[in-house]
């Protein structure tokens, strides 16, 4: 696994990277890159789909044996098989940075909840793995059911299909937001709760650096997607679907023409 150090390089190289391409394309035309743009989305939305599969295979038994607190907050619930596919979720939020790279090179605005939320994501799943928080499944495979979606629709799209379902894609994923914060500010009450002989279910593993950010940082997102999600969809339209984007209006976290 990474390093804090490896963790906080590729961030800033990330950052690095997508920002020197974006004032390197300022005076030249917009890249189309169309099949790779296709072959990134399709790959990200199968394999988000292979790896919900792959979880909900391992926790819905546990759930079933043990209960819904014991899967959420047990630290039994933490089995080997689950950290190999943290592991590999946490393998993705690199992966997806792509999608950065790619609105650079089409020339579309790098939004601060775009990059902003790609990079601390990464960072999320770092520490989350690192502190061996039970509760993670619960954040991962509804991240996991939004992106097979989220990219099966920039898939289909690139290749000139209209979706009109499209604006309840940011509607899911504030939906997810609510569900992750409701399910980790839980976790976190249940394991102060127990240490200060307060009145809880029980105890709930993991560390609490990661649980405390983790519980900031969703916080933040569910805040950044409301805000987005009212500038967007409450403006008025200014035009029909084009490239992907109906009435001219982005996804929050999309990667396609509408950023």
């Amino acid at each position: 696994m990474s390093t804090v150090p490896v963790v906080a390089g590729t961030v800033m190289v990330y950052l690095s990277t997508v920002f020197a391409i974006r004032d390197h394309q300022k005076t030249r035309e917009p890249q189309k890159l169309n099949t790779l743009f296709q072959i990134h989305n399709f790959l990200l939305s199968a394999g988000s789909g292979l790896l919900l599969v792959l979880m909900l295979e391992e926790i819905l038994p546990i759930m079933w044996k043990h209960g819904v607190f014991y899967a959420i907050c047990g630290e039994g619930a933490w089995t080997e098989r689950l950290e190999f596919y943290y592991l590999i979720n946490y393998y993705f939020k690199y992966w997806e940075l792509v999608d950065t790279v790619f609105l650079a090179l089409k020339k579309k605005p790098l939004t601060f909840l775009h990059v902003f939320h790609h990079a601390a994501t990464a960072v999320l799943c770092y520490t989350q793995l690192d502190g061996k928080t039970s509760v993670s499944w619960v954040v991962i495979t509804l991240n996991l059911a939004v992106h097979v979606l989220m990219y099966y629709y920039y898939f289909a799209t690139a290749g000139g299909k209209k979706i009109w379902w499209k604006k309840y894609i940011t509607t899911m994923q504030i939906t997810q937001f609510v569900i992750d914060i409701v399910v980790v500010y839980f976790a976190t009450y249940s394991h102060f709760a127990y240490m200060h002989n307060l009145p809880t279910v029980g105890d709930c593993a993991g560390d609490v650096p990661a649980a405390l950010y983790g519980c900031a940082l969703l916080t933040f997102y569910l805040v950044l997607f409301i805000d987005f999600y009212r500038r967007t969809y409450n403006a008025k339209p200014k035009g029909a679907a084009k490239n992907g984007v109906a009435n001219g209006k982005p996804i929050a976290n999309g990667n396609g023409a509408s950023h």
